[in-house]
């Protein structure tokens, strides 16, 4: 009897703790949702407003843009849990020859 309680027990306090997580996971990505939704606003503000240079646009949406990749990442494809740690190192060295790449067509193209 006191074994069987002490399951029970166990059992609430796992439903109590992954509740938690679970209602502080939700928050997170509400925020980041929202906060998605505001970059786009902004992206989309700073093309339709004539008084801004096409100089100043084209950085700020590519800027905004990355925010959102990070965003995505982490919050919703959930790359800040653990376990992680080899897709990260996949998608960084990706993101990186990736990078060096673009750089190296522009460097041979703007030559």
């Amino acid at each position: 009897m006191d074994q069987n309680q002490t399951h029970f027990a166990r059992q609430d306090a796992d439903l109590k703790y992954r509740r938690k997580k679970n209602a502080e996971e939700m928050k997170y990505q509400v925020i980041s949702f929202s906060l998605m939704i505001f970059l786009t606003l902004v992206s989309f503000i700073a093309v339709g407003y004539d008084g801004f240079s096409r100089w100043f646009i084209l950085p700020t949406i590519l800027l905004l843009a990355v925010v959102q990749v990070i965003f995505q990442l982490y919050y919703f494809m959930h790359m800040s849990h653990k376990g992680h740690g080899i897709i990260s190192i996949f998608l960084y060295s990706g993101l990186t020859v990736g990078a060096i790449t673009i750089l190296a067509f522009m460097t041979i193209i703007w030559i």
